[in-house]
């Protein structure tokens, strides 16, 4: 009686055995007739992205041990070519949860091609007491893009332009700081 009991139970367990394989073979039939399509997908996707023009240069400076001083100043560079389009300016900043204030005071230098250098201060709200950080965060990061302009602008002689951004708070280093860096947007 035994021998037939787990004679019984040896043959359902290997019926249910082939009926998981017979189904997972089903399902990665599927799967793997479908990879020829997903890969020429890709593949078109990847080239024609690869084939559209950047309308933005962003770049970011990272700040040494997360402490603005008065003395570091990056610079940004990047050439406009169409001076018929109309540009957005930002100010991207990248800040901890720890940083004490709710704003930041900024001299935004910006050099025109043949030009002098041209300064310009701001102050950029980074959150208020009620409402907390703006912009988007994760953990203890907040990174938030601030235009510099009331609007779009356009830049009348094509060449190269420089950004230079400086931070002119009361405290000298000012920590908590971890990148600063301008975007410029081409508006469609």
């Amino acid at each position: 009686m035994y021998y037939r009991e787990s004679l019984l139970i040896k043959l359902s367990s290997s019926f249910l055995f082939l009926q998981k394989k017979k189904f997972v073979n089903k399902v990665l039939h599927v799967y793997i007739s479908r990879v020829p399509y997903l890969l020429v997908l890709a593949i078109t996707v990847l080239s024609l992205s690869a084939c559209a023009k950047l309308d933005v240069y962003e770049k970011n400076t990272f700040i040494p041990k997360y402490e603005w001083s008065y003395n570091f100043k990056p610079a940004f560079d990047f050439i406009i070519t169409d001076t018929v389009s109309s540009y957005e300016i930002y100010v991207v900043l990248r800040h901890t949860d720890a940083y004490r204030y709710n704003n930041i005071w900024l001299n935004l230098g910006t050099k025109f091609p043949g030009d002098s250098i041209r300064y310009q201060r701001l102050e950029l709200q980074l959150g208020t007491d009620a409402g907390g950080w703006e912009g988007a965060g994760m953990d203890d990061i907040w990174e938030v893009r601030k235009p510099v302009t009331r609007g779009p602008i356009k830049f009348n002689k094509p060449g190269n332009y420089t950004f230079t951004l400086a931070q002119v708070m009361r405290e000298n280093p000012l920590p908590n700081i971890m990148n600063a860096g301008i975007r410029v947007q081409r508006i469609k």
